[in-house]
């Protein structure tokens, strides 16, 4: 297929069809013979997993599985043949993965264990899953079992409605798996009509979205509430391009990004971006503040109602600073802070720069994200005066909203103290619908099939067992990428 608007042979169409499906079907063995099944995680050892009952059947089955889907999915990455082509594809894909135990994380023991936590009358924002007594903490990976939840009091509020429902962890498991499902299928709702307002194909951007293996393994079959925080996040993002300006629009689209704060943090990168799709009319700070600020307070009192009717308040904020309990090379910042240390333990100086590099990341984050929407700003406020005013912002304020919410989003995941692989669809997302040059869509779309092949399907990450070459490969590939950056930005000042 050519880059730009050739179309698929149907013969290449099939086998990818089929050879992403074979894919699924062995993913989902892998998970019954040795995935995240309930009950005390595995021992994490490489020779342990290799030694264990079906050990070598589930790797094999994971590999061959894992790399089917990943190939599947690359071989169409300019587009599927149709639209409607990529939406039933990702669905057939996804049927095996419906019946798959948790897949890739054990997080979804985690969530019912925090919803049953509430249930009992007790915060999960204070006291962790074990000291709570959970019936169901043996099956939730050690490191999280006596952390406080990072996640926002709606999406505790559903994990309590699934323990109380479900009946027991299987029945609230697949009730979480469920909303999972509910969040993909969202997304699905919400691609074709961002696509076309940035003017991008919605073959391609459902392609690269629902078709990702990341999708597939770690929302469908991992369960995880990324899926419903994007879902929620999108949906209030269409609301913001069909009908800016409009107040009710504003309310509406102001509950949902709200909402999908209020189950993952990562949503809240996105609202200024919102904010810029909402303005109506031409781009002055007095139409920002008018519409961008009635949307900036349905967004706070969905926070606040949803906190109040729950109890819980907004002590899922200092939870989020154990996200980082985990430290891998996956994240640039602690991969850099590692390699720091492996050269002071040379030295015989202590080891202690993964705190400072991970401060610096943070102080680079803020910068990077008001640098973003500076400049997205700045761009739409160049279009005011512009010919044809009115078609250009018409196309112009979707797609620069959108692939400034998107950048955001890369910058957030990537300058972040910790990244798992579902952390990419985030930016994937948004930078499907809105990255309009085909030419330039590798670069966020070979890292997601890359990350793919990180975790086994009893959650185990292959970064721990690679903890110093990774290190070391990703801090050059920092080094690499900062200094290109840097050589392109003085190539354009110079030009």
């Amino acid at each position: 297929m050519s880059e730009v608007d050739g179309p698929v042979r149907p013969i290449a169409a099939a086998v990818a069809r089929y050879a992403g499906l074979a894919g699924a079907v062995l993913l989902t063995a892998a998970g019954w013979l040795g995935g995240a099944l309930p009950g005390p995680p595995p021992r994490s050892t490489l020779a342990a997993i290799w030694a264990a009952p079906n050990g070598p059947l589930t790797l094999g089955c994971w590999l061959a599985g894992t790399l089917l889907l990943v190939g599947a999915w690359w071989s169409l990455r300019w587009g599927a043949p149709s639209g409607r082509w990529a939406y039933l594809t990702a669905g057939l894909w996804s049927l095996p993965l419906l019946a798959a135990p948790p897949l890739g994380s054990r997080d979804v023991y985690s969530y019912a264990c925090q919803g049953w936590t509430w249930t009992q009358g007790l915060s999960p924002y204070r006291v962790g899953v074990a000291a709570a007594g959970c019936p169901w903490t043996d099956s939730v990976s050690s490191i999280w079992r006596d952390t406080p939840a990072p996640y926002g009091p709606f999406f505790v509020l559903l994990a309590g409605l699934a323990v109380l429902a479900g009946g027991g962890l299987i029945g609230t498991v697949v009730l979480l798996r469920l909303v999972a499902v509910a969040g993909v299928l969202l997304t699905a709702l919400c691609l074709p009509g961002l696509a076309r307002a940035a003017g991008v194909p919605t073959r391609r951007a459902a392609w690269l979205v629902l078709a990702c293996p990341l999708v597939g393994i770690h929302l469908v079959a991992g369960a995880h509430n990324d899926a419903l925080a994007l879902g929620l996040l999108l949906l209030g993002l269409l609301v913001l391009v069909r009908r800016p300006g409009k107040p009710r629009a504003l309310l509406v689209a102001g509950v949902l990004l709200g909402l999908a704060v209020a189950v993952k943090a990562m949503a809240v990168v996105a609202l200024p971006f919102a904010a810029l799709a909402a303005v109506l009319g031409r781009y002055t700070w007095r139409a920002l503040l008018r519409d961008g600020g009635q949307l900036a307070a349905s967004v706070l009192g969905t926070l606040l109602v949803v906190s109040l009717a729950t109890g819980l308040g907004l002590g899922w904020i200092g939870g989020l600073g154990h996200s980082g309990d985990s430290q891998q090379w996956t994240s640039p910042p602690t991969a850099v802070g590692f390699v720091i240390d492996y050269a002071g333990e040379l030295a015989g100086r202590p080891q202690a720069a993964v705190p400072v590099a991970r401060t610096v990341a943070l102080a680079l984050l803020a910068g990077a994200l008001v640098a973003l929407w500076w400049r997205a700003w700045t761009t739409l406020r160049r279009l005011n005066d512009a010919r044809q005013r009115v078609a250009r912002l018409t196309l112009a304020r979707p797609r620069v909203a959108l692939l400034g919410a998107g950048l955001a989003l890369a910058a957030t995941v990537l300058l972040a103290p910790v990244f798992h692989p579902w952390y990419a669809i985030w930016p994937l997302t948004l930078l499907a619908v809105a990255a309009v040059p085909l030419a330039r869509e590798v670069w966020f779309v070979a890292p997601c099939a890359v990350v793919s092949l990180l975790t086994l399907p009893d959650g185990t990450n292959l970064a721990r067992f690679t903890k110093a070459p990774g290190a070391v490969l990703m801090t050059v590939l920092v080094v690499v990428v900062a200094v290109t950056g840097v050589r392109a930005a003085l190539r354009r000042r110079a030009a």
